[in-house]
C-alpha cells in the first residue's frame, strides 16, 4: 500500500524528548510514527493516531502487554490477530526462522 501524504507535520514532544511525524493519506487516515524507534500507527484522527502511536511505542519498548513464553501463547495471539499459526509455522520452517512480515 503507498500513502501518499496531503499534509505532514512533525512535533517535538519535549515531555518526552521523541520526534513524531503525522501524514494523512489520500483515504483521510493519519498515520503517526515515531521517528526514534522507525514504530508508526494511525487512525481516523489526529488523535487517534497519536493515541495508537503511544500504545504501539509502549509495546515495542516492551512496557505494556504480556509476554509470550510458548508455542501455544503465540498461537493464540496469532490467532486474536487474524494470522493462520500454521503459516507462520510454515515460513519458519521454509525460511529458517520468522516470516518476512514480522521481521
Amino acid at each position: 500500500m503507498v500513502i501518499m501524504s496531503t499534509e505532514t507535520s512533525t512535533n517535538d514532544d519535549v515531555r518526552s524528548g521523541r520526534t513524531i511525524t503525522l501524514t494523512q493519506a489520500d483515504d483521510g487516515w493519519w498515520v503517526a510514527r515515531d521517528e526514534a524507534t522507525g514504530v508508526a500507527s494511525q487512525g481516523e484522527t489526529r488523535q487517534d493516531a497519536l493515541d495508537n502511536l503511544d500504545e504501539a511505542v509502549a509495546l515495542h519498548k516492551g512496557e505494556t502487554g504480556d509476554s509470550v513464553d510458548n508455542w501455544e501463547e503465540e498461537k493464540e495471539v496469532l490467532e486474536e490477530l487474524g494470522i493462520d499459526p500454521d503459516e507462520v509455522q510454515q515460513a519458519r520452517d521454509e525460511h529458517d526462522g520468522l516470516p518476512e512480515f514480522m521481521q
